[in-house]
């Protein structure tokens, strides 16, 4: 992975977000005064988070609350950790509540219905070393083996799409694997690859 952010699209037309958003077309999201959206915008506390997840290799899917007056859910998150396991090996790790709020941000911006269809979340270090072995793009210290990375794509949305949504809101690393047709999400620092 790179560390570095690279300029892209958002860089070239906006050095805004306001003004990337527009230029993906989502300026009226950015219109409604009192929608969830203006209101994440704003650092508002919303009183429920609730994510649709599907795990395209085990199967396994959950929708559920795991955000609500204030508070994560505890239950919720342990439901979204065995959901997001290494299920290589069945290791089981908590996964970042910010990570989901990436993802649930997402959602909203893009005003997504659908689940999010997850190949990837946590790894064991033994797991990523042998995925490493099998593709040097693969990080040797990646944030997926500490449960703050996620791969993903969602049914009837480009991962173009996605990306460019996941770069306007600056946070964390956004990975875009156009051949695959997923991107990465993480909880690091803002960077693009």
């Amino acid at each position: 992975m790179n560390s570095t952010i690279k300029h892209d699209d958002a860089d070239r037309f906006s050095s805004s977000r306001r003004g990337f958003l527009k230029l993906l077309g989502y300026g009226s999201l950015l219109t409604l005064g009192g929608s969830a959206v203006a209101k994440a915008e704003a650092g508002t506390i919303l009183s429920s988070k609730t994510l649709a997840l599907q795990h395209v290799h085990t199967g396994e899917r959950l929708k559920l609350t795991y955000f609500e007056q204030g508070h994560y859910i505890d239950e919720a998150l342990q439901e979204i950790s065995y959901l997001l396991r290494d299920y290589h090996t069945d290791d089981v790790h908590p996964i970042d509540p910010a990570l989901l709020d990436q993802l649930y941000d997402l959602k909203l911006m893009l005003r997504i219905n659908q689940p999010f269809y997850l190949s990837s979340g946590y790894r064991s270090p033994g797991t990523n070393a042998a995925l490493r072995h099998m593709c040097r793009c693969t990080a040797r210290h990646s944030l997926h083996m500490q449960g703050r990375a996620v791969d993903f794509h969602v049914k009837g949305v480009a991962t173009r799409k996605l990306r460019n949504a996941a770069l306007a809101m600056r946070r964390g690393g956004v990975g875009y694997y156009k051949r695959a047709d997923f991107i990465h999400l993480d909880t690091g620092d803002f960077r693009s690859w």
